[in-house]
């Protein structure tokens, strides 16, 4: 196999250390740089612990058209299997390079564990900009869950925050349906962050839902969960307004009829009104009011 160097620089190298040479093959060129071999395509695997799921089909062909024209510029990643390679980085150059009819496709062959492959990949990925916040989230998790890591070894491990592990990961408490949502581009953190507030995995998708259609600010979503995490504190504004309306009712009762009125609710827009007299005259006087109002004169 013919062997290659290109400057890559130490990027993801200097964060994971290469354990021993995986080939051995003539350095074509003596310039400072990362060794590569040119390998067979249909001697690579994907790995299907990679963190990245979704490949975007215009982007590949597009890649694919841009492979035809100018080759590949940058090598893939991949580990030494038994009897094949393992992609590590670069799935989506080897997709279009087959899709380009090329035969063969320049790589790094690196020796590493199955934590250094997902480690890779998600650096690699990361530094792209190439996972969705699901995607990312979900290899923050695998990191933990099946190599036995603590968010502070994650964090550190991959050159990032704690706090920023951590908010990622919480986007996973999400309902399955709003996971997706994110995942197709029809949410921004932002909202996914402030449904979070909802526990209820229904509410969740019906709010997530309103915010595609009506085009809802984050804004408005913190104010929508706020009224649905509290009630009874709408309803009592609700009632506040209301006894507002029934004393202006009142004063305008006691006005027309000379005399104290007081208009209670029972709810469900029932009531009573209650008038007050003072002797057998005032009454006379008052039920002839209301008898002449009701003729109109």
């Amino acid at each position: 196999m013919a062997v290659k160097r290109t400057g890559l620089g130490k990027g993801l190298d200097s964060l994971i250390p290469d354990n021993k040479p995986a080939a051995k093959a003539k350095k074509l060129e003596e310039t400072p740089g990362q060794e590569y071999v040119m390998l067979n395509v249909n001697k690579i695997e994907p790995n299907r612990d990679q963190p990245r799921k979704y490949f975007n089909e215009d982007s590949i062909i597009e890649l694919t058209e841009s492979i035809k024209q100018n080759g590949v510029i940058f090598p893939i990643m991949v580990n030494r299997k038994d009897d094949y390679y393992q992609i590590v980085a670069g799935e989506r150059r080897w997709r279009a390079s087959k899709a380009a009819g090329l035969k063969e496709i320049p790589a790094v062959i690196k020796e590493l564990s199955d934590l250094e492959t997902l480690q890779y990949a998600i650096i690699e990925n990361i530094q792209r900009e190439d996972l969705n916040p699901i995607e990312e989230a979900r290899a923050y998790k695998q990191l933990i869950e099946e190599h036995d890591l603590k968010q502070d070894e994650v964090a550190e491990r991959l050159s990032k925050s704690r706090t920023t592990i951590t908010n990622a990961m919480r986007l996973l408490k999400l309902d399955e349906r709003v996971q997706q949502m994110i995942i197709d581009d029809m949410l921004t953190t932002g909202h996914a962050r402030a449904l979070l507030a909802l526990d209820d995995g229904e509410q969740q998708y019906i709010l997530a839902n309103r915010i595609f259609d009506e085009k809802l600010s984050v804004r408005d979503i913190e104010k929508i969960v706020k009224e649905l995490k509290n009630p009874k504190k709408v309803k009592e504004k609700k009632k506040e307004v209301n006894a507002l309306v029934y004393q202006d009712l009142e004063v305008k009762m006691q006005e027309v009829l000379g005399t104290k009125v007081k208009v209670a609710s029972k709810g469900k827009g029932k009531g009573k009104i209650e008038i007050e007299y003072y002797s057998e005259e005032e009454l006379e006087h008052m039920f002839d009011m209301i008898v002449s109002l009701r003729r109109g004169e």
